[in-house]
């Protein structure tokens, strides 16, 4: 394994959500190249599965793909001092409207760690009740037009393998419960 030292680093933009640095690097070889890294908040998602074994999704409007796609309940650590189960818990309450008595932690991973500085942890709720929206949260924004659409984990497991279901933090919460709930 070789060695790789960064000469310089430049930020470019710094926005609300992200900011972008270029590193020169100098590699192993000796040649030097640039590296566009997006720094962004850390991120948690929830596999939420009821009594019924049904897990808790929400259609949402993402600019990005210019469509709405099916995803587990999610949201970056945004707020100061905030713990990553401190945060899932929060989220289910704000995105979906639920709280749970048990929380297991099933898998931390890079989101895309060629170019972002984000991971996010998933963790597993189950024994799940109906709670109010969190003090002073209102839905904004893409959130305000949210639909929560709970489907048996069997038949979300199977849309994500026919390519219904395309996020990548869905796609590993679902298929890391499905692997867990058979172990």
């Amino acid at each position: 394994m070789g060695t790789y030292e960064v000469e310089s680093s430049a930020v470019v933009y710094d926005g609300a959500w992200s900011r972008v640095r270029v590193d020169r690097v100098r590699m192993p070889g000796g040649d030097v190249a640039d590296r566009e890294i997006v720094e962004q908040a850390d991120a948690v998602a929830i596999v939420a599965l009821d009594a019924d074994g049904r897990v808790v999704l929400v259609r949402q409007y993402r600019h990005a793909v210019g469509g709405y796609l099916l995803e587990l309940p999610a949201g970056k650590l945004d707020v100061d001092g905030e713990a990553p189960e401190a945060a899932a818990v929060r989220e289910l309450a704000e995105e979906v409207g639920l709280a749970a008595e048990h929380w297991e932690p099933l898998v931390e991973f890079r989101n895309s760690a060629g170019w972002t500085t984000e991971a996010t942890r998933v963790y597993l709720a189950t024994g799940l009740r109906d709670v109010a929206a969190p003090d002073g949260f209102t839905a904004a924004h893409e959130e305000a037009d949210m639909e929560v659409v709970r489907l048996p984990l069997t038949e979300a497991a199977a849309m994500a393998a026919r390519g219904e279901i395309t996020d990548a933090k869905t796609l590993i919460g679902l298929l890391v419960t499905v692997g867990w709930r058979r172990a």
